[in-house]
């Protein structure tokens, strides 16, 4: 099957932006969308199709912007709908699509919906939030916890309720079992729509409805590791009530015919017990979501079981929907230190930029990552994120993968802005700027470069079907294949060298110099993180 220009998501390669740390155009220490503006070209030069924005819309920024007062407004920290508007001229005219961050599942406590809702039980946003009583005794309505800690109630004095907050207690949960409210978050996505967005991601997808009787979730089997860390109580229940609602597929039934009007293009974040099987949910049948990704490749977990495991399970469950694959974001470890243990060998960054885009789907790319940039250590002084405030010391909250993007190896802040930071950029970062990187045709920036445009030739890759091979620890192994050409592609998941036998006659597809791999005498040869992929001949 060829992709139409309507699909052109199908195997895409989207580059996300941080916009509060990737470049900041007016000195105020912040990023913002003029700043984005200047470094489009950037981007186009990565040879990725799509940027996906993170939210700028206006919010108090308690949660840095995916606590949303107003859908339907630039925050002044990052500029205006103007500057929105030359941004998606600007990539549009570069050739990149442009999706936009769609925080649905709760607002801002100082939106007018939530402020309204909250001054009586019979206003007319009265149901538009998830309001409860309290138990006899006063305690919370049920057992619910909040992904950032705590419960997840609390009391409101103005009804005398609780309302339902699934993140900060600042960040209520939008009633979705209310039809008004579901209409009111069409016309806002409508409104992004009809400025010519081309997509859209939304954050926390499976959250948007709950229980309508509040039964308490029971205890898990195991842990959840994969959405939170392990000492996040959090991860102690089986989130069965108060997230992932069978309600769910019909309002996402509604967003696509929404979208399609438009043309426009789908992606939602998956957090659950089960992600993979949420994902086949959301995307099978052509009437959801275009695709879903999900946290099970952004954990700790790093073995070649591991990962083949998560792919193969999406492939059978999957059916005709897509999936889309992350091994980085704005709310985990960067993957150099997560995985890569904070290797000094930049192998490390091109392999796994080769591993995640010869994966079938598509792909997300988290900003900095390209130029291989380790976890920055932030002290807890001058620690922003309120979640890793809260989670203290056992977990460092996401600031360590939100500094601020190095441009400038010899300039103040690494050329992010010509005022103070909002995060500090570390030293090992500004070593690493593209300043640094952008002429050296062996950088890790330069091999994301043609490793990305070489990929959008090789239909086999963003088109064909994917099938495991068993191969030892830490080898990854699997083929690619469409019209009967067959491709091989395996992994090195270590430091270590290693061997593999083959008798298979192959042709090497990247320079092995590049790589790190090569044939012998029917043996391929992986240096330290080496990567083999290469043409199966008859």
């Amino acid at each position: 099957m060829l992709k139409t220009d309507r699909e052109w998501w199908r195997g895409a390669v989207i580059y996300q932006v941080y916009p509060r740390s990737f470049a900041d155009a007016n000195a105020d220490g912040v990023g913002d969308l003029q700043g984005l503006l200047g470094k489009l070209p950037y981007i186009a030069a990565l040879g990725v199709d799509a940027v996906w924005i993170s939210p700028f819309f206006k919010s108090p920024m308690k949660d840095f912007g995916y606590d949303v007062s107003d859908y339907c407004q630039v925050d002044p920290l990052f500029g205006t709908l103007a500057d929105f508007d030359a941004v998606l001229a600007k990539a549009h005219q570069l050739g990149l699509k442009v999706m936009i961050d769609q925080v649905l599942s709760h607002t801002s406590d100082q939106n007018t919906w939530f402020t309204d809702s909250r001054q009586s039980r019979t206003g007319d946003k009265a149901d538009w939030y998830v309001w409860a009583d309290a138990k006899a005794d006063g305690s919370a309505p049920n057992n619910w916890l909040s992904v950032f800690g705590g419960p997840a109630w609390t009391w409101d004095t103005r009804r005398c309720q609780y309302y339902l907050h699934n993140f900060l207690s600042s960040q209520p949960d939008l009633n979705f079992h209310c039809p008004a409210v579901q209409d009111a978050i069409l016309e806002a996505i409508r409104f992004w729509l009809a400025r010519g967005v081309d997509g859209f991601r939304f954050d926390a997808c499976n959250f948007h409805f709950h229980d309508r009787k509040l039964r308490n979730n029971p205890p898990a089997k195991s842990k959840d590791t994969k959405t939170v860390s392990p000492d996040n109580p959090y991860g102690f229940q089986a989130h069965v009530h108060d997230k992932s609602q069978p309600e769910n597929i019909d309002f996402l039934k509604r967003v696509r015919l929404l979208l399609d009007e438009y043309g426009a293009m789908s992606v939602g974040e998956v957090g659950d017990d089960d992600s993979l099987k949420v994902m086949a949910e959301y995307t099978t049948g052509g009437d959801k979501l275009n695709m879903a990704y999900s946290f099970n490749l952004l954990t700790k977990d790093f073995t070649a079981a591991y990962i083949r495991k998560q792919i193969e399970d999406l492939e059978k469950r999957i059916g005709d929907g897509w999936g889309c694959w992350s091994i980085g974001n704005h709310d985990v470890m960067r993957v150099l230190s997560r995985w890569g243990n904070n290797s000094q060998n930049p192998r490390f960054s091109r392999s796994m930029l080769a591993m995640l885009l010869c994966f079938r789907g598509s792909a997300c790319l988290w900003q900095g990552d390209e130029l291989g940039l380790p976890e920055a250590d932030i002290p807890f002084e001058l620690l922003q994120d309120p979640y890793g405030i809260a989670m203290w010391p056992e977990f460092k909250g996401r600031d360590g993968c939100r500094t601020p993007m190095p441009w400038q190896h010899d300039a103040a802040a690494a050329g992010f802005s010509s005022g103070a930071p909002w995060l500090p950029v570390p030293e090992s970062h500004q070593q690493l700027a593209v300043s640094t990187q952008e002429h050296d045709t062996k950088s890790t920036l330069n091999f994301y470069r043609h490793f990305i445009s070489w990929r959008k030739t090789q239909a086999v890759l963003w088109q064909g079907d994917i099938q495991f091979m068993d191969a030892p620890e830490p080898l990854l192994a699997f083929s690619r294949s469409l019209n009967g050409e067959r491709w091989l592609c395996v992994f090195n998941l270590s430091e270590s060298c290693q061997l593999l036998p083959c008798k298979e006659n192959l042709t090497l597809l990247v320079d092995a110099c590049l790589s790190g791999a090569s044939i012998k005498s029917g043996m391929i040869e992986f240096d330290h993180w080496g990567a083999l992929i290469a043409r199966v001949e008859a």
